[in-house]
Order: C-alpha cells, then sequence, then structure tokens
C-alpha cells in the first residue's frame, strides 16, 4: 500500500523563485490498483510521481510505501528502496543512446551482482514479452518511439518490483501505439502489481483495468473519481 499525508513538496524553498509543486496532499493507493493521474501541465503530476516513485522526499508530511517510512530518508536510502519497490517508465524514456537495448534494460541489475549471463536471460524473457526481442543488440539511438517505450517498460520490470509508475507512457506515441502501450502496462496488474500513471490521454483514464482517476490542479487533489 502507498500512503501520502499531508505531502507537500517546495522546490527552492525560502528562495525568491521558491515553487510549492505539491500542497496538502493526501493519498492512498491499495495494492493492485491501477490509478491514472490527470491534471494540465504544472499541475504537479509528475512531482508527484517522484515523491511515489522514491526520486525524491516530501518537504513535509508523511509518504509511506509497503510498510516503510520513505519521507525525510537520507538519499542513499531512496536509492535503495526504489531498487527494490519501484519500476519508474521516464516521459523521455531515459534511455542511453549509445548502448544497446540489452545494455540499458540491465543497468538496472548491475549493483545486484548477477552474472551477466543471467541478466541477459531476465532481458530476453521480457524482451520477447514485449516483442522486441530480435532488437536487443540495436543502439537505443535506432529505435522508434514504440519501441523506446517497450524497452522502457522492460526496464521498469527488470528487477519484479511491485511497484510501476509511469509518467505519461503515451505521449509520443499514436493512437494505435497508445493502445498496445496501456494494454502492456495494463497487463502488469493482472501480475498483482501496482500501477500509478500520469496522462492527458482519455484512453489511458478510460482503460477498463484503471480503478481511479486522481484530477490535480495547481498542486492539490482536486478529485477523486472511481473508474467503471
Amino acid at each position: 500500500m502507498i500512503t501520502l499525508e499531508s505531502v507537500d513538496k517546495i522546490y527552492n524553498s525560502g528562495a525568491i523563485n521558491e515553487v510549492a509543486a505539491l500542497r496538502e496532499i493526501d493519498l492512498t493507493v491499495a495494492e493492485g490498483e491501477m490509478v491514472c493521474l490527470q491534471g494540465p501541465s504544472g499541475s504537479g503530476k509528475t512531482t508527484l510521481l517522484s515523491v511515489i516513485g522514491c526520486i525524491f522526499s516530501p518537504t513535509s508530511g508523511r509518504a509511506t510505501i509497503g510498510g516503510r517510512r520513505i519521507s525525510r530518508l537520507p538519499d542513499h536510502f531512496l536509492t535503495r528502496y526504489r531498487r527494490e519497490l519501484i519500476g519508474f517508465i521516464f516521459q523521455n524514456y531515459n534511455m542511453l543512446g549509445h548502448l544497446s537495448v540489452l545494455e540499458n534494460i540491465t543497468l538496472p541489475l548491475l549493483p545486484l551482482g548477477i552474472s551477466p549471463g543471467r541478466r541477459e536471460k531476465m532481458a530476453d524473457a521480457l524482451l520477447d514479452k514485449l516483442a522486441i526481442g530480435h532488437r536487443k543488440h540495436f543502439i537505443a539511438d535506432q529505435l522508434s518511439g514504440g519501441e523506446l517505450q517497450r524497452a522502457a517498460i522492460a526496464r521498469a520490470l527488470i528487477n519484479n518490483p511491485p511497484i510501476i509508475v509511469a509518467d505519461e507512457p503515451t505521449a509520443h506515441l499514436d493512437g494505435k501505439l497508445a493502445l498496445e502501450i496501456i494494454d502492456l502496462l495494463a497487463e502488469q496488474k493482472a501480475d498483482g502489481r501496482t500501477l500509478i500513471l500520469s496522462s492527458h490521454d482519455p484512453a489511458v483514464s478510460g482503460h477498463p483495468r484503471v480503478d481511479r482517476v486522481v484530477a490535480l490542479r495547481d498542486g492539490r487533489i482536486s478529485s477523486q473519481v472511481s473508474a467503471g
């Protein structure tokens, strides 16, 4: 379970350019739930995902993931929890263009001491499932947008995290590819994972596996609506 209580995130706190990205966020996401965040640009969606995804701690308030309090943790502990608990799919893929698909996907496994052969077998299983196994030796810069997104999903799943966080996963894709990617992500719910996505795409918020749509505006939750 993910629980946020009175969470604020302030950038440049106390400075003339201070920005309140999140204000008084109260949110609970149950294990196995699929939640879609919606809101205009600048509403706080990416910042909220970054707190949930252990990219950084909130400025104030309490954040708990899987029974572990992550608010106010030092960065090295956040990094460890992120490796254990979170698969993060970034809006701009965050693939290293000079590395192969295989090398990109197995990067999260390097600190775990897994042998190269075992890493490749783990990657092969995911790449085949996501229908891009034939691209594993291609440099990331050679992939199409849809292939990059599939590779990013594979990287997020490589160490079998219980939580998937995805920031605008269909933003750069056409309608057909967007539906394919959302279906792939929704399959993770069937495997028992928790998913939190942000999207402007009605195909995401209206997907039959989405349990709840949470709307943000000006860094606050403005509404929560159960889907279906």
